[in-house]
């Protein structure tokens, strides 16, 4: 659940950037070039990878997160760094491209593990 309320406060976010890019490119949503649609993939990707990486460096949990209570920590249990960011959240978007394979790993793994938690020596842990 903590993901869906992180993906309402995040699309807000994204439409705002957006709304900004929009602005700058004089009000056009779209441009034909290969060059806005690159960069403007590459700016809400950043915006998003940002979103979670400071929160996660920062206190280990996003807003979502907090609201339900759980919180992401280094398997060493300290707070992750932006090293194990990029590794989890470049893992979880092969995970979802793998039909979300890697999220339905925690199902069967002993420790509740996903890809991503794995592959960054990171785990959620439950502060209820």
């Amino acid at each position: 659940m903590a993901i869906f309320y992180d993906l309402f406060l995040l699309t807000a976010i994204l439409f705002l950037a957006t709304a900004i890019v929009n602005a700058i490119n004089n009000g056009e949503a779209t441009d034909s070039s290969m060059a806005y649609t690159i960069f403007l993939r590459f700016y809400l990707a950043s915006i998003i990878f940002f979103y979670f990486g400071w929160f996660w460096t920062h206190g280990g949990q996003t807003l979502g997160m907090k609201t339900w209570k759980i919180k992401l920590i280094s398997n060493n249990s300290q707070t992750i760094n932006w090293k194990q960011v990029t590794i989890r959240e470049i893992t979880a978007v092969i995970s979802w491209a793998f039909l979300g394979l890697g999220f339905i790993w925690s199902l069967f793994d002993n420790q509740k593990r996903s890809w991503h938690d794995i592959s960054s020596n990171t785990r959620l842990i439950d502060l209820r």
